[in-house]
């Protein structure tokens, strides 16, 4: 796929985006969920080992194509690592996927209700390695756990800020200013968020386009304008701590919103399985996240 062909498939195909990019201090815990118990490695080194594995098992995987699969989202370990002697985005793009890159090293402390992101003073470098790799976008993460208007205002002026860097350097930002879905003001903190994206949307210099990753809303239909905006790829949601068969309903109640699910998409998988379970055990839950992407009943 040349770089016009995956603009297309991410703005107009019929999917929803993987997010394989678990890294530092969740690693354990997707391994974890994986079944696989934190004193089964040594070393670092064989912890990402072990996440790559699942990743390279999951990639694989005859469920794991872009029929039904639009995007991945790999961390930057994984991107530059191989699958069946292919760099990673390689690979992808072969099955019909297009790669996406995390490039956030992380969050600051809680301020203003918000978390910021930390500081990412190698992010040039770091874009130029993954476009010479084939990659299309990136996605960086802010947390928002209150409806604290200064605060919302600060990630989406960062997160906009990142964009422009990323788009300077001929990738796709996914803007992804997360609204805690346990926070007693996440109604309040939703509606924050849609102005303000749409005020820092309007503003954008230039031509290009940013996708936006979303916390379900709390009412269904709250960031229609956000998918019409003529400056947005795509919105896609994240299942922020939902299990899959909620953040399914949830999803489908938002039309123009698809997946890009983590968790949920991985959640019924272990290492443990055969080759033939795990295959039928990804396909079920693909199948399932495709519907909820692609029908909706709102």
């Amino acid at each position: 796929m040349q770089d016009q062909d995956m603009m297309d498939k991410i703005a107009n195909g019929a999917g929803f985006i993987a997010a394989l990019d678990q890294s530092g201090g969740s690693t354990p815990k997707a391994l974890k969920g994986y079944g696989i118990e934190e004193g089964a490695w040594g070393s670092e080194e064989e912890m990402f080992g072990l996440i790559h594995q699942m990743r390279a098992r999951i990639i694989t995987s005859p469920a794991f194509t872009g029929d039904k699969v639009l995007g991945a989202i790999l961390f930057e370990r994984t991107m530059d690592g191989t699958v069946d002697g292919k760099p990673v985005p390689t690979a992808l793009i072969e099955r019909g996927v297009v790669p996406f890159i995390k490039i956030d090293k992380g969050l600051e402390d809680e301020k203003d209700g918000v978390q910021v992101l930390k500081p990412m003073p190698t992010l040039d470098a770091l874009l130029k390695r993954s476009k010479a790799l084939g990659v299309f976008g990136t996605k960086e993460r802010s947390v928002i756990h209150l409806a604290n208007r200064d605060g919302i205002a600060a990630v989406v002026k960062q997160q906009f800020e990142v964009g422009q860097q990323v788009l300077a350097a001929g990738l796709v930002p996914i803007i992804e200013p997360e609204v805690n879905i346990k926070s007693p003001e996440r109604a309040a903190a939703d509606q924050i968020l849609l102005e303000e994206l749409i005020k820092a949307l309007d503003a954008m210099p230039g031509d290009g386009k940013v996708m936006l990753k979303l916390s379900l809303p709390t009412q269904p239909g709250l960031f229609d304008p956000l998918v019409a905006h003529p400056r947005v790829l795509r919105v896609v949601a994240l299942s922020g701590g939902f299990k899959r068969p909620e953040a399914c309903v949830e999803l489908a109640k938002n039309k123009g919103i698809i997946a890009s699910f983590s968790r949920a998409l991985l959640e019924d998988l272990r290492a443990q399985m055969s080759d033939d379970e795990f295959n039928a055990s990804l396909a079920s839950a693909i199948d399932e996240i495709y519907t909820a992407s692609t029908v909706k009943t709102a």
